[in-house]
């Protein structure tokens, strides 16, 4: 997608799922993110770079703070997970590292340790993907999950990505180095 197509995309789009909607963030889900995170540090942060011992308010006001920059500078789309049922926001999922010359992303997600178990990464990572794909026109989306996070794998898997190979220490993530396993999604994978 060109520069200019990319600007055009509205990034107020909601997709629906059948047991989650994907939303944009706003600063009001400010403090519902940080429980979220602050309750499943110990999931999350092996896995996350910016999730940390430390993390606080000010670190989750400053990330939904710099989501419109982010689309406007590069196209990021950020999304809440919002479970349906509750109106409670459960994780957080979208594209990013857009690559221009390859109509290539980068899809990542995380869920809250008390919303584990319902499908809810699984799908949201269907409807971005296929919205990627779709209305995007991305040609390419990868997930890239360190080895050892064995259900981040799963969620791929069942999200219809194929797993392409292994990275070698090429993820580092809370100062530790990890192999990284390559997955991608391109529009026959989901039948397109």
């Amino acid at each position: 997608m060109c520069a200019e197509e990319q600007a055009a995309v509205d990034h107020t789009v909601v997709l629906e799922g059948e047991s989650i909607r994907l939303r944009p963030f706003v600063l009001a889900d400010a403090e519902e993110v940080c429980e979220a995170v602050c309750a499943s540090k110990t999931e999350i942060a092996p896995w996350m770079p910016w999730c940390h011992e430390e993390y606080s308010i000010a670190d989750t006001r400053e990330f939904l703070g710099s989501r419109a920059e982010a689309f406007q500078k590069t196209g990021e789309y950020t999304f809440a997970i919002v479970e349906k049922a509750s109106g409670r926001i459960v994780g957080a999922t979208g594209l990013n590292e857009f690559d221009p010359a390859t109509l290539s992303a980068n899809h990542g997600y995380w869920l809250r340790t008390s919303a584990t178990g319902h499908g809810y990464a699984t799908q949201a990572a269907r409807l971005v993907l296929r919205w990627g794909l779709e209305t995007l026109r991305l040609e390419r989306i990868e997930i890239m999950i360190a080895k050892e996070n064995t259900r981040s794998h799963a969620v791929a898997k069942r999200a219809g990505a194929v797993r392409e190979g292994l990275l070698r220490r090429s993820m580092r993530i809370g100062g530790v180095q990890h192999d990284a396993i390559v997955y991608s999604v391109i529009r026959a994978d989901l039948g397109l």
